[in-house]
């Protein structure tokens, strides 16, 4: 199979991981490399794409600035060297985006933001809110909270979940490596790169070595399993060399990578989920004029609601009903039970007004809404 081309998708993320972002001696950013990774960024969101960055490194530069010694940090130690290298990361990204008039937004994650159903909606409205202004948003792990037991420990599996939660069609992995090789070509030198991968078997699992530097959490293992999780959600992934400099354009031109592919898309498979996969906790019952809106891609709104059964938390499946209380789709309800009672019938403006706090105007968005059948092959 023939691999893509990136000017083929809309919206992308790129993961940086630590080893390439910072000089391991120095323990400060390669700035030059930064800069050329920022010009090919800039040069996507040009061409009207969103693009949203991973980035490691707030722990080795929090390490560096506070002149940690080198060895293992404990916990609490890898928290408080994070927290001071958040600010230093957040500020370099700002001012490498700023230089091509682009601003750069923060928001840090933790496992259970990505896998509680009502903070994965939250930080997924924070995303596309963002995306909408035109920034780029650049995630890392909330290293400064994240407890051993709570956390993703590498960016390359942060970086898939971040991709399925925005819809992203394709995922970018920047290594110290330019793709999967047949087996770790620094220990085989007749490994040979697999250009495509049509799909992630137990023969491309068993090909993973180990991390390649001191400052990667990951090695070609989570990189699999960073591939299993995108291309399960409907997104494409790639794994580049990272160590050029613009690393983008390299891979726009041709260059050597390796690329994993989706035989769905981000909404399908999406929606997919959400209709089969989670069991629905309550039922909202429309009247006809809200079915038609439904039929025609609209979001449910609270005016079209006559009647909410079930208990139910934001976040939760619940079953769409008509009048005639056949099932019109699913969909997850940004009001929990309670609430939804309260605003039903009611236009979003009254809404805000009864609650007393400025909500979403929906019921159900339409991202987060199935109508009719959604196929399961």
């Amino acid at each position: 199979m023939s691999r893509p081309n990136l000017k083929d998708f809309r919206r992308i993320v790129v993961k940086v991981g630590s080893s390439l972002l910072i000089d391991s001696a120095a323990g400060e950013v390669r700035e030059t490399w930064l800069e050329a990774l920022a010009a090919d960024l800039a040069k996507l969101h040009a061409g009207r794409r969103d693009i949203l960055v991973v980035s490691s490194g707030s722990i080795a530069l929090g390490r560096a600035r506070l002149k940690l010694p080198r060895g293992p940090l404990k916990l609490e130690e890898s928290q408080a060297a994070a927290a001071v290298g958040q600010i230093a990361l957040a500020r370099i990204w700002a001012k490498v985006l700023a230089h091509h008039k682009i601003d750069a937004g923060q928001i840090l994650v933790t496992l259970q933001d990505t896998e509680e159903r009502r903070r994965y909606l939250n930080a997924r409205s924070t995303i596309a809110k963002l995306l909408e202004w035109r920034t780029i948003p650049v995630i890392n792990e909330n290293d400064t909270v994240a407890t051993n037991e709570i956390r993703y420990g590498d960016n390359d599996r942060l970086a898939a979940r971040v991709a399925t939660m925005a819809s992203a069609d394709l995922l970018i992995l920047l290594s110290d490596i330019d793709g999967l090789y047949t087996a770790p070509p620094n220990i085989n030198p007749k490994a040979k790169l697999i250009p495509v991968v049509e799909s992630v078997t137990a023969d491309i699992e068993a090909m993973a070595g180990v991390a390649a530097s001191e400052l990667s959490r990951g090695g070609m293992t989570t990189k699999i399993e960073a591939a299993k999780i995108a291309t399960t959600a409907g997104t494409h992934m790639l794994i580049a060399n990272g160590k050029i400099e613009h690393p983008l354009q390299a891979v726009a031109d041709g260059g050597r990578c390796t690329w994993f592919l989706t035989p769905a898309n981000p909404v399908t498979a999406r929606k997919r989920w959400i209709a089969g996969s989670l069991e629905p906790r309550g039922t909202l019952t429309i009247d006809a004029g809200a079915v038609a809106a439904l039929r025609a891609g609209k979001s449910l709104l609270p005016a079209g609601v006559i009647r909410v059964d079930g208990q139910f938390a934001r976040g939760d499946a619940v079953i769409v009903r008509g009048p005639d209380t056949h099932e019109i789709g699913r969909g997850l309800v940004a009001y929990d039970a309670e609430n939804a009672e309260l605003i039903k019938g009611r236009s979003s403006s009254d809404a805000a007004q009864i609650l007393g706090i400025s909500g979403r105007a929906e019921m159900i968005h339409r991202d987060d809404l199935v109508i009719g059948t959604i196929p399961t092959a």
